[in-house]
């Protein structure tokens, strides 16, 4: 049966639900609803996501049609088809970046990273690898930049940034200058304050590494 958009409650439509609840609340064919826009001839949007899933099969065989091909579905047309050829290719794309993303397994992995990022800096600067659920690096950010024993790490700033960019689990690294990679008493007490945080947070702590140069050292 038909159901136009229209006659749906305002709280239970695609976009006001993905609004309140996140993309993961909805359904294929509510996501593909999104990308359609609208509907056709007494159609809503979302019966025809429906038509199309049910035409195709599943989301994948969907997703590897061609644009022109597509685009002669009733209701679909050029503008349709090529939103639709648009989200599927990002999604690809998006799944080729994140096999590309490093993941953080080990102290090695977190300091890789941090010697690339910090090396040659004439000042501290305090760093967050931000991973996702599995460990996998989204971003790197920095906090602060000057002297970790005059200002400590910035606590409220890296939880900030982590919650930010969707971050579940993270590491810190910092650098220091005078070539002596050796954590200091400042950087252990840091690091104990960032790790009760992360968990009041309910974030993973995966760990803090001082590089100098191309030595470095874990805080414990």
């Amino acid at each position: 049966m038909t159901v136009l958009m229209a006659a749906v409650p305002p709280h239970e439509r695609p976009r006001e639900r993905l609004l309140a609840r996140g993309a993961e609340a909805l359904s294929e064919r509510e996501l593909l609803a999104l990308v359609l826009r609208n509907g056709t001839n007494g159609m809503s949007a979302l019966d025809l996501a429906a038509a199309l899933l049910a035409d195709y099969g599943s989301l994948h065989a969907l997703a590897a049609a061609r644009p022109e091909e597509l685009a002669m579905r009733p209701g679909v047309g050029l503008a349709k088809a090529a939103a639709l050829v648009a989200a599927f290719r990002l999604g690809r794309k998006l799944d080729t970046a994140v096999e590309d993303r490093p993941v953080l397994r080990t102290f090695d992995d977190v300091a890789s990273i941090a010697i690339r990022e910090l090396d040659g800096l004439r000042r501290e600067r305090v760093l967050v690898l931000i991973c996702d659920a599995g460990n996998r690096l989204r971003r790197t950010a920095a906090v602060s930049e000057g002297s970790v024993d005059r200002s400590l790490v910035p606590v409220r700033e890296i939880l900030n940034a982590v919650l930010r960019h969707d971050g579940r689990a993270f590491a810190l690294a910092h650098n220091h200058p005078d070539s002596n990679a050796q954590p200091s008493d400042a950087d252990r007490r840091a690091t104990d304050d960032v790790k009760a945080a992360a968990r009041v947070a309910g974030l993973r702590f995966l760990g803090h590494v001082v590089v100098a140069g191309a030595e470095w050292h874990a805080v414990s």
